[in-house]
């Protein structure tokens, strides 16, 4: 069991499913990593059942809030089933076969991530409590997601903050994995679940790429970090008339080229660089080039609060660039997927970069992650992207 020290009870009270190591009063026993532990207030009263982590400054990671139920393969089995259901209700599921099935703390289910690529499963590992129940949670995927395949991805850096060990490779059935097809709104893509970023697929793009097709007739786009082309392709499917898209990973370009290949576009409207982003906009801008509509969905600059000012001018200075390159009535869609970067931050950071940029812009829409990527009410934490469309006026 653990024991809070006094005050420190009121977070878990309004449902928060993180316990510091600084809350903590007391350890009683020698729990071990991922093991589950009673949580007890100051004054002896049981508030939770959690997964203990020695490594971590989480030091443990609530389970459930109820002290009578039991966290067992049985609770395990109902978590997945109550996401799949989750999924399963959503207009997504009817148009993509490849959403988010678990997203962590936000289904009860705290660092655990899976997400459906057609019949592959590919599952992250990335705390005690789930590392410690990983059998029964492969288990219970693979009896209620009915798929061909679970690939494991627990090769994330967090991992290190909870000291486990990197992992990959096929857990549940086997199959050839490096390019899984999938549809998403009528398009089709290939997915490297083995080495692309995250789970392979930025899935919590879905309704935002969709946004950028509705945008994209008649104009000229650039797409910078373009990865595998979900905004260029879905750019090119909205009818725009040119789009040059940016990307420093050759890996990632080579999947982007196939995916426009997949689908029965002109590809010649589409042109691809391999290049340093940061750079290559700042050549652009020196070449007098202009564009229509600019998509910016850099990766992860600020993964803490902690991180937040050296990513501030980072965002910056590419959102800058950006505007410098859009004509006059031209769209900005950009993103932070950065989680110590908050909605208010990032608009301000977009502000700055205008008007260093010279140029007036009204923000018209405000960007998210998509519905399989829901956030609890009592986990602000788990809204980690956001995004600004902004037109030149």
């Amino acid at each position: 069991m653990i024991q809070l020290k006094r005050g420190r009870e009121k977070s878990l009270r309004r449902r928060h499913p993180w316990i510091f190591s600084g809350a903590l009063e007391s350890v009683k026993g020698k729990p071990k990593s991922g093991d589950t532990v009673e949580v007890f207030s100051s004054d002896r009263k049981l508030l939770a059942r959690a997964a203990y982590s020695p490594a971590s400054q989480i030091r443990a990671r609530v389970w459930t809030f109820d002290p009578a139920e039991e966290v067992d393969a049985a609770f395990f089995r109902n978590r997945v089933r109550k996401a799949l259901a989750l999924r399963a209700a959503l207009p997504a599921a009817r148009h993509a076969n490849a959403l988010r099935l678990i997203h962590g703390e936000s289904d009860g289910l705290p660092g655990l991530v899976v997400d459906r690529y057609a019949d592959v499963l590919v599952a992250q590992f990335l705390a005690a409590g789930v590392e410690r129940w990983r059998e029964p949670i492969l288990d219970a995927l693979q009896e209620l997601a009915a798929c061909e395949a679970i690939y494991e991805r627990s090769d994330a850096e967090v991992r290190k903050l909870e000291d486990l060990p990197p992992r990959a490779g096929f857990v549940r059935g086997n199959r050839n994995a490096t390019r899984c097809p999938i549809l998403e709104y009528g398009l089709n893509f290939r997915v490297d679940v083995e080495q692309g970023q995250k789970t392979g697929f930025f899935l919590d793009q879905r309704e935002n790429r969709q946004r950028v097709r509705a945008l994209a007739a008649g104009r000229e786009v650039l797409d910078g970090f373009c990865y595998t082309g979900g905004f260029a392709i879905n750019a090119l499917a909205g009818g725009a008339t040119r789009i040059y898209a940016i990307e420093s990973s050759k890996d990632a370009l080579q999947v982007a080229k196939e995916n426009l290949a997949a689908n029965p576009f002109d590809a010649a409207k589409v042109e691809f660089a391999q290049a340093d982003v940061f750079a290559h906009l700042r050549k652009l801008r020196d070449q007098n080039s202009r564009f229509d509509l600019v998509v910016l969905d850099p990766p992860k600059f600020a993964p803490t609060a902690a991180q937040a000012k050296n990513a501030a001018r980072a965002y910056k200075d590419i959102n800058l660039l950006a505007f410098k390159l859009l004509r006059p009535g031209g769209l900005l869609a950009t993103f932070s997927c950065s989680g110590g970067v908050d909605a208010a931050l990032f608009q301000s950071i977009v502000a700055g970069a205008a008007l260093d940029a010279g140029v007036e812009a009204k923000m018209i829409e405000r960007f998210g992650a998509a519905a399989d990527h829901p956030v609890a009410l009592e986990f602000p934490e788990g809204e980690y992207l956001k995004g600004v469309l902004a037109v030149v006026t």
